[in-house]
């Protein structure tokens, strides 16, 4: 059973509010997560993401309206994450602050929940990024990867996953080791 959720939430179809369920796809095609922590693209399921929240860790990547300049990041932990229905740090229809309120009302808060929001550039119809967003990509992906590091889970480059398994270097701990020709 997972101890952790990533849960990338956004409606893809309009371009920077999708930020969250992008970042989510390049977690999972760059990096060999941890088998404790489950990597959920949430797009705009709302009320369908209730049960994801019944862990440990939760950590949201979304579009966020800070109220700041266009890719602007924000993390919000705990409390500092608005919990009461009717407010509003995301365009979607069904708010983030609705889901953590009546997960709490159920019995399901989270030891810790963690939001990394940006700001948008651009909501119009379409699926690409704005050139500003698509420039933060990287930068919420390692805020993303430090978390859970920083809750101790195990998160890898998949090109250093896949020399590991092809034998190539070794693994000890925290030391990787380039394996010598025989």
């Amino acid at each position: 059973m997972a101890r952790a959720v990533v849960l990338g939430i956004g409606n893809i179809l309009l371009q920077d509010e999708g930020i969250g369920v992008r970042v989510v796809e390049a977690l999972q095609q760059h990096y060999q997560i941890d088998p404790a922590v489950e990597v959920v693209d949430g797009g705009t399921k709302g009320y369908e993401l209730i049960p994801f929240l019944e862990v440990e860790h939760v950590l949201v990547v979304d579009a966020v309206d800070a109220d700041a300049a266009p890719g602007t990041t924000v993390c919000l932990r705990n409390m500092e994450v608005p919990r009461f229905l009717g407010q509003r740090l995301s365009p979607h229809q069904i708010g983030l602050a609705d889901l953590l309120s009546i997960a709490m009302l159920r019995g399901l808060d989270p030891e810790e929940t963690v939001l990394i929001g940006v700001q948008p550039d651009a909501l119009d119809v379409g699926i690409n990024l704005s050139p500003t967003l698509e420039a933060q990509l990287p930068h919420l992906l390692d805020m993303v990867v430090a978390q859970l590091q920083q809750w101790g889970y195990a998160v890898r480059p998949r090109t250093e996953y896949a020399a590991l398994q092809a034998g190539l270097i070794a693994y000890t701990g925290a030391h990787i080791y380039a394996e010598t020709p025989a």
